[in-house]
């Protein structure tokens, strides 16, 4: 016996090469804009939650805004090099889960997949609410309308991703550009000025500093910590989404992760340099960012450019979700633990069921918060604390393991980063506990349980087909091939054709409702199918009820009692009309019948679309 394979053609000299799809993939610089708009647009809030933490007390407090924000970038610094490693460890992506799965067990995995599955959900609609939020604090009269414009903004992002990553990046890297050198362009100007150039945007506002707090204690500063931990929310992404670059993609993704790290970290730490610097204090309903642009650019033109800039990246800021999400998605399907539609991609690399799943979660979180930020913003960066933890703790497995050179430098940077990051996780988790994030802890153990049923119901399936096992030789059984059909055309015509190139024996049903009038219809039928003869028995069914599909699987179903060694395929022939609208015309009988057989019979169901 032979196999007979098939070798692509060669490609002539002068033609172009085939498309490998590497042209709908990402380079490190598109790369940086599709996937770090999160990271970037956190600056926007990192400090600002570091100073409003400290401002409890007091001015002396607010002191060690630039200790704790260096502490943070010396975090940062630890994530960006272990995700490095993780990229170059695990080029699949999956960044926490992958590690996880390979060093920490598959419950672990799960439970960093999970962690990593809410923060991106919840990333997409913190980032929409805020940005929307800016735009109705310039524009009161659109505050009513928010939830629309949310979805409006979601509804964006989602067509823009659906018609692939790298359309994505080329839409967005003009905003971020603009917003990476407007926040660089605020903080070199800043470092000129001895003293703030304008208050204008903190006048009248209440400031929210305490007058009499004298005592900056260990817990505050743990806790300032760990909320402008929060600035370190996306720094994760490029490691999940290492497929998604070009050729080579692990050195893409590198460097795309160091760039991140890089320009992430200078503005964090200027901008924390300029808050002291004009000795800056939170005031009520004006941003620290607002305060900033403010002090070292003035109350003019270029205020608002940086305004606006961060209104829009925080509203794009949702990509890095849909750059990340689908591809773990993929790999948790691949592993059985997902539904396996994850796994498909479209054209252009698209991931398009994890796309429009990340879009209608988000919009049903939308629309439970109204379009309010501060209803999500509890609930935000814990995901993602987990997720660095276990990451963390995996490449200290990775590295005893493999114990190459300078092995015990690296587990010591990693299990140092594992530390920080499980202290932020503990700290925001119990300050935030009251505020929502008693919902993450209910959420993140459900959803590692609907990932294991996922599991063992994929496990029941592979069982019950015999995968990995040899089956049995293929046989010739003899085969029956019944046609539903309702009147003589050309439809009747080319289904019983069809059915004869399929089957060993051929049957016509026709159901003939209990009303006198089909009575009189179904014996004219009859006579008719006489007249025709078309060498096919036809059988008239004459249900007691009305019903069209339960009959014929009730006669299927006979037969095959009757004929136990027999293969029965149900051909169901069906027109489709030209236009696509035309398709509410049709009766949708071909649907009924196929429902009530699939449900009820075990036989083959075979639908003949006769193109019009």
């Amino acid at each position: 016996m032979s196999v007979l394979t098939t070798e692509p053609d060669a490609v002539p000299g002068g033609e172009e090469p085939p498309d490998t799809g590497e042209r709908h993939r990402l380079t490190a610089v598109t790369g940086l804009a599709a996937l770090s708009l999160d990271a970037m647009a956190s600056v926007a809030y990192g400090p600002e939650a570091i100073v409003l933490v400290l401002a409890g007390a007091g001015a002396r407090g607010l002191g060690f805004t630039l200790p704790v924000t260096l502490a943070i970038a010396a975090l940062l610094a630890v994530l960006v090099a272990s995700y490095r490693q993780v990229i170059a460890a695990f080029p699949d992506g999956g960044g926490a889960y992958a590690v996880a799965r390979a060093h920490l067990g598959a419950r672990t995995g799960l439970v960093a997949g999970a962690s990593l599955v809410l923060d991106y959900v919840l990333n997409v609609a913190v980032a929409v609410t805020a940005g929307v939020a800016a735009l109705t604090s310039a524009f009161p009269g659109l505050y009513g309308d928010r939830l629309w414009l949310c979805l409006a903004v979601l509804a964006l992002i989602t067509g823009v991703n659906l018609r692939g990553i790298v359309e994505s990046a080329r839409a967005f890297i003009v905003p971020t550009a603009v917003f990476v050198g407007a926040i660089f362009v605020l903080i070199a100007v800043g470092l000129f000025r001895d003293h703030p150039v304008s208050t204008a945007s903190a006048a009248g506002h209440a400031s929210v500093v305490a007058d009499n707090a004298t005592t900056v204690g260990t817990l505050l500063l743990l806790k300032a910590f760990a909320s402008g931990c929060a600035a370190l929310t996306g720094v994760e992404a490029i490691a999940n989404a290492v497929p998604s670059f070009r050729v080579p993609r692990t050195r893409r993704a590198q460097r795309a992760e160091i760039a991140l790290g890089a320009v992430l970290g200078l503005m964090l730490i200027g901008l924390s340099v300029l808050i002291g610097r004009f000795h800056l204090q939170p005031v009520a309903g004006v941003t620290v960012l607002a305060q900033l642009a403010d002090a070292a650019l003035g109350h003019n033109a270029a205020f608002y450019i940086i305004q606006f800039a961060t209104m829009i990246l925080l509203a794009l800021s949702a990509n890095t979700s849909f750059g990340g999400l689908p591809v773990l998605l993929k790999l948790l399907a691949r592993d059985d633990h997902a539904p396996h539609v994850f796994a498909l991609k479209a054209d252009r690399q698209v991931h398009r069921h994890g796309v429009l799943a990340l879009a209608v979660v988000s919009a049903a979180l939308l629309v439970f918060s109204g379009g309010d930020t501060n209803t999500l913003v509890p609930m935000f960066a814990i995901g993602v604390f987990i997720g660095f933890t276990i990451a963390q703790i995996g490449m200290v497995r990775h590295w005893r393991a493999e114990r190459g050179r300078s092995w015990r430098g690296k587990a010591l940077l990693n299990g140092g980063g594992a530390l920080l990051t499980g202290v932020a996780a503990v700290v925001v988790t119990a300050s935030k506990f009251t505020e929502g994030a008693w919902l993450i802890v209910l959420a993140l153990p459900a959803l590692v349980a609907a990932f294991e049923a996922v599991r063992r119901a994929y496990g029941r399936i592979d069982a019950r087909l015999g995968l990995g096992l040899l089956p049995r030789a293929p046989h010739r059984e003899r085969s029956l091939v019944i046609v539903p059909v309702s009147a003589l055309s050309r439809l009747t015509s080319e289904a019983l054709s069809a059915a004869a190139s399929l089957g060993d024996e051929v049957r016509a049903v026709s159901v003939c409702a209990p009303d006198p009038e089909d009575r009189v219809r179904a014996r004219a039928f009859a006579r008719s199918w006489r007249d025709w003869d078309p060498g096919v028995e036809l059988v008239l069914l004459t249900p007691e009820r009305h019903g069209l599909g339960r009959p014929i699987a009730a006669y299927v179903r006979a037969v095959a009692a009757a004929e136990p060694g027999t293969r029965v395929t149900v051909l169901i022939p069906e027109a489709e009309p030209e236009r696509l609208w035309q398709r509410l015309l049709q009766n949708q009988r071909g649907a009924v019948v196929a429902h009530a057989v699939r449900r009820e019979t075990d036989a083959v169901i075979c639908r003949l679309r006769f193109r019009l």
